[in-house]
């Protein structure tokens, strides 16, 4: 075999391979072989007919795509592996000439860009400060966790009101006909938070548990089914309970509920130190985003094609199964918003070229400062993971780790090193 590799632009490779006829003719004897039991000429059974047989019926050529198929992959590879060529893309083959006595081919392919990062010690990144903790701020903490613990009681003298909680029965209608999602039986609505139609829960308010009546609505010109957008409809209502929300008390016995805390005051100053340590981490992780960014910023590197549309590909995949986990179909997303996948893919290459801009530099700092944790700083990890005191309990949590969990921890650790290498070798000022 013989062969050359030609750099092309944008991290491709050819790959010209020539084989000369002995080499050739023996991946026509491995097609003979993978495709003999096809053949059935009489006199011979099926399977058995020799290869000589087949050559004079049909010509050599018969096997021709087969032995292409085998040769071509065979040593595609082996020039990979022997030149030690960091492919990202599958392999676009073509063919050269091919004959009794030799076949000729190219492959051109992508392989992973040769660069140098740019500077990643000794810049100057301005300190972000840590947000102000309010009262506001820990009250609304409390408002939420009283929500979170209030209970609804059953109203039946009055009318329905905003903040209550209703169930009932509806059936929308556009131009006098149903439509789909428009009919729900003992539906649980809080008049108030706004999750329907514009002015829907403004008319539910004021009727009583039995009383049945209409809502007229407009749907909004940017609502997600197509054939609703801006149209009037009705939806005639039965409302079977009302039910008022009722808060527990902001008191010491609230507290003690929580299981964390003795007092009230005890909570709130817990909230506080909570919301103060969540406002640090988020200002050290735009300092920190602001550092990669100078890094990437300052480093020369073109994304080959084929990477960014790999990331593409794997942030698509990953909106369907994040959609089907809420049983939303991909196709039905597109058809509510009017888009494609196409428009979807061109909306995301600028954030996945970067994503693997950003991946490629930091995989670079990551192994030239050797900062991939060591087996026993992993092992340290995940005892303290553990809580483990005892021998035991450490073994029953090792056994029952998977290695998904053993990457995505490996893959943590790599990142909080970096993040601390990067922030002990630069100036946050």
């Amino acid at each position: 075999m013989e062969y050359s590799i030609q750099k092309l632009d944008n991290s491709k490779v050819e790959i010209a391979v020539s084989l000369d006829k002995e080499e050739w003719q023996g991946y026509v004897k491995k097609a003979y072989e993978k495709t003999k039991h096809q053949f059935a000429i009489e006199g011979f059974r099926k399977g058995k007919v020799p290869y000589n047989v087949i050559l004079k019926r049909y010509g050599e050529e018969i096997f021709y795509e087969d032995a292409m198929e085998i040769a071509i992959g065979e040593r595609y590879e082996e020039i990979v592996t022997k030149e030690k060529l960091d492919v990202v893309s599958n392999p676009e083959v073509s063919l050269t000439s091919v004959d009794n006595d030799h076949l000729k081919f190219t492959a051109t392919v992508t392989v992973y860009p040769e660069f140098e990062v740019g500077a990643y010690k000794d810049l100057e990144i301005k300190k972000v400060d840590a947000k102000e903790i309010t009262d506001e701020d820990v009250q609304r903490v409390i408002d939420s966790d009283l929500n979170a613990a209030a209970r609804f009681v059953d109203v039946t003298d009055r009318a329905a009101q905003d903040g209550d909680m209703v169930v009932l029965d509806y059936s929308g209608a556009v131009d006098g006909e149903k439509f789909e999602g428009g009919t729900a039986e003992k539906y649980s609505l809080t008049l108030g938070s706004n999750t329907f139609i514009p002015g829907f829960e403004a008319q539910v308010a004021g009727h009583k548990i039995g009383e049945t009546f209409d809502v007229k609505v407009t749907f909004p010109a940017d609502y997600h089914a197509e054939n609703l957008k801006g149209k009037e409809a009705v939806f005639t209502c039965l409302i079977h309970e009302i039910k008022v929300k009722e808060l527990p008390a902001a008191d010491d016995e609230f507290a003690k509920d929580l299981g964390e805390f003795d007092t009230f005051e005890e909570y709130k100053n817990g909230i506080k130190e909570r919301l103060k340590a969540d406002e640090v981490k988020k200002a050290e992780a735009a300092e920190n985003d602001a550092l990669i960014e100078a890094v990437v910023k300052g480093t020369d590197l073109k994304v080959p094609d084929a990477m960014i549309e790999d990331e593409i590909t794997r942030n698509v995949e990953d909106m369907k199964h994040n959609m089907a986990m809420y049983g939303l179909k991909f196709e039905d997303y597109l058809k509510y918003t009017g888009s494609t996948e196409e428009k979807i893919r061109a909306d995301l290459k600028d954030r996945a070229e970067n994503e693997v801009k950003t991946g490629m530099i930091m995989n670079a700092i990551i192994t030239k400062e050797k900062l991939v944790p060591s087996a026993d700083e992993l092992k340290a990890e995940l005892k303290k993971r553990a809580g483990a005191e005892d021998g035991e309990k450490e073994e029953d949590y090792m056994k029952n780790v998977n290695e998904y969990e053993l990457n995505s921890l490996m893959q943590r650790m790599t990142f909080d090193k970096l993040i601390a290498f990067l922030r002990a070798n630069n100036k946050i000022v």
